[in-house]
């Protein structure tokens, strides 16, 4: 996903500019609901009105979920699975020989895809419109955590952009060398694995590095006074009004509909 190309346009739209703090209590809403709620209506419901907040982000629900394919892949891998490893129930769609997927099955796996999707999309929406810098004037100055865990999630963030780049350079230095020429499944795996693993020598590097110079600037070493201090406005609360009110509504229209399921029922 390309973080250029989002990020500028869903930082200037309304979740954008509103409390970094009040979108995260968002987010944790809608993510305790689906964590516990274990039916398709509710992770449906909750699903949809995502896509709908996506609008207040500035994106296109399509060309984000496009972007972003390695989670909708995850989740309808995850459906799959479930679909074939569920007990069976109702009439059978599918006879694989070993094994059968029946409408009980596939309604699994769909329920289970949909809260996959929707658990993902919280936290996609917090870190497409917030700026790192913000959220940790949030978290130390508005959550009261403590300075030095603050410091080291807003470094963690800020490199998320840098491990991407370095990720694409890798990618040409490699092919440059002729590196990855091979065809087929086990190829692409031996070359995702090699790059994989000098990403993740360079990464531990520069972690070294960086925790070094923090140091040796004083980082942690005691309180610290903060040059922002969070404001908030009116878009504060229609975005938390928003969240709740989804979060709400998820259970509700699956009781309504007697579909409601907890993750332990």
């Amino acid at each position: 996903m390309s973080a250029d190309v989002l990020l500028p346009a869903a930082r200037r739209s309304l979740l954008g500019r509103a409390d970094a703090v009040v979108k995260l209590a968002g987010a944790l809403l809608l993510t305790a609901v689906l964590v516990v709620s274990a039916d398709p209506v509710t992770s449906g419901v909750v699903l949809l009105g995502e896509l709908l907040l996506l609008g207040l982000a500035g994106q296109r629900p399509l060309a984000l979920l496009l972007r972003a394919w390695p989670v909708v892949v995850a989740a309808l891998v995850s459906g799959w699975g479930t679909a074939l490893l569920a007990e069976d129930s109702g009439p059978v769609l599918l006879d694989l020989g070993v094994t059968e997927i029946s409408a009980g099955s596939v309604a699994a796996g769909a329920a289970i895809a949909l809260r996959g999707l929707a658990l993902a999309l919280p936290g996609l929406l917090v870190l497409l419109t917030t700026d790192p810098t913000d959220l940790a004037d949030g978290l130390a100055q508005t959550v009261r955590l403590p300075a030095r865990f603050v410091l080291a999630s807003l470094a963690a963030l800020r490199l998320v952009g840098v491990m991407v780049a370095e990720w694409n350079t890798l990618a040409m230095a490699r092919r440059a060398r002729g590196a990855g020429s091979g065809h087929g499944p086990a190829a692409a795996l031996r070359e995702f694995g090699g790059q994989a693993f000098t990403l993740l020598v360079q990464s531990l590097r520069r972690a070294t590095r960086l925790s070094v110079t923090m140091e040796a600037r004083g980082f942690g070493a005691g309180p610290r006074t903060w040059a922002r201090v969070p404001r908030r406005s009116w878009r504060d609360a229609v975005v938390l009004g928003a969240c709740a009110l989804l979060a709400a509504a998820g259970p509700v229209v699956s009781v309504l509909a007697g579909q409601h399921r907890f993750i332990w029922a």
